[in-house]
């Protein structure tokens, strides 16, 4: 089969969406497939896949905003997204476009013209962005958890639904890794993350202040670096860092770390970085929800990451407890050569 994907922001940063077209596109060729990959970004390093970057301009110091389909990267996207439609090769068999808004709607006309299949993945999470794509009418809405393919059945049950999760390279990441040396005090609790409001990143530096010798890192890069960097270093001094690293070197940082913590708003769609974590034999401490509850199983504690002396105490007794391999065991269901299988069914039973 023929898949191309349509990925805005791949080639220029690398969150939970980009992971999920470059680790799916790759284990998808890996199966015999055809993968195209229109991205803003030039080609990845490992890609199996065809990559066409598309020569789009973006201001990237324009401040986001949450309002829908007239925000600057929502119009930059679809300009991108009828860009790729003027391209894109008419012999592919699925379009399978990941950025929302715009995009789910121009791919649902121009797969209808062409009388091709659409497949949109709630990457988004339940929100209004999904209840876009789910009102896109794609031949096939993914949901990554069943919480998630269950909200989206209520919003439009005239789609189709399927659940299949976001995955992991166990290959990559795995308990063998030799760690990186990031010259923190041990333990070392471990936040991998975008640097969003929504993120709620603050919240992990003040539960951290109230333990009396952890240390904290945060991996990641956004627009709230400048103000997190100054609450750490306020709070927490020389037991606080805030770093980036490219993809290919994350197995090393996980190694490096004791904890893994994830204290994100409850509606996020996944996470990825959890089961990152959990491959790399890390227990959890994430907001108690039912998405964050399907994704770490028993591989971790929930939390309400509002309530700091009860973010503390679960961080403490997280660090504490011995979790054997139930991060390993739980990381394992996720495993992107499964998911790429899953996939790879429901494509040819459209």
């Amino acid at each position: 089969m023929k898949i191309a994907f349509l990925s805005f922001y791949s080639g220029v940063v690398y969150r939970g969406v980009e992971t999920f077209v470059h680790q799916l596109s790759n284990s998808l060729v890996e199966l015999g497939h055809k993968v195209i990959v229109y991205q803003l970004g030039q080609e990845l390093p490992r890609a199996k896949y065809q990559t066409v970057s598309i020569p789009i301009r973006v201001d990237w110091e324009q401040k986001g905003s949450y309002k829908p389909l007239v925000n600057y990267y929502a119009l930059r996207v679809k300009e991108f997204t009828k860009m790729v439609l003027r391209q894109i090769d008419r012999d592919v068999d699925i379009v399978f476009p990941t950025n929302g808004q715009w995009q789910g709607a121009l791919c649902r006309i121009w797969t209808t013209f062409h009388r091709k299949k659409l497949v949109i993945s709630g990457q988004s999470g339940p929100g209004a962005d999904d209840k876009m794509n789910l009102f896109a009418c794609p031949s096939v809405f993914v949901g990554l958890t069943d919480y998630q393919a269950k909200w989206a059945r209520k919003v439009n049950p005239f789609v189709k639904v399927k659940k299949i999760p976001n995955g992991v390279d166990l290959a990559d990441f795995r308990l063998d890794v030799k760690p990186l040396d990031i010259n923190l005090q041990d333990p070392v609790i471990l936040c991998v993350s975008a640097f969003d409001e929504w993120k709620r990143l603050d919240l992990v530096i003040r539960a951290v202040a109230r333990l009396k010798r952890e240390s904290l890192l945060l991996v990641g890069k956004g627009r709230d670096e400048k103000k997190l960097r100054s609450l750490g270093t306020k709070l927490l001094g020389k037991r606080f860092k805030i770093m980036s690293f490219p993809h290919s070197e994350m197995p090393k940082v996980y190694a490096a770390s004791d904890l893994f913590t994830y204290a994100t708003v409850p509606w996020e769609s996944f996470g990825i970085v959890l089961v990152e974590a959990m491959g790399s034999g890390l227990p959890v401490v994430a907001t108690d929800d039912p998405i964050r509850r399907e994704i770490v199983g028993d591989a971790g504690f929930f939390v309400d990451p509002t309530d700091t002396d009860a973010y503390a105490k679960a961080l403490k007794e997280a660090l504490d407890k011995n979790w054997g391999d139930k991060p390993r065991k739980q990381a394992e269901k996720f495993d992107w050569d499964k998911i790429a299988r899953q996939y790879e069914k429901l494509f040819k039973s459209l």
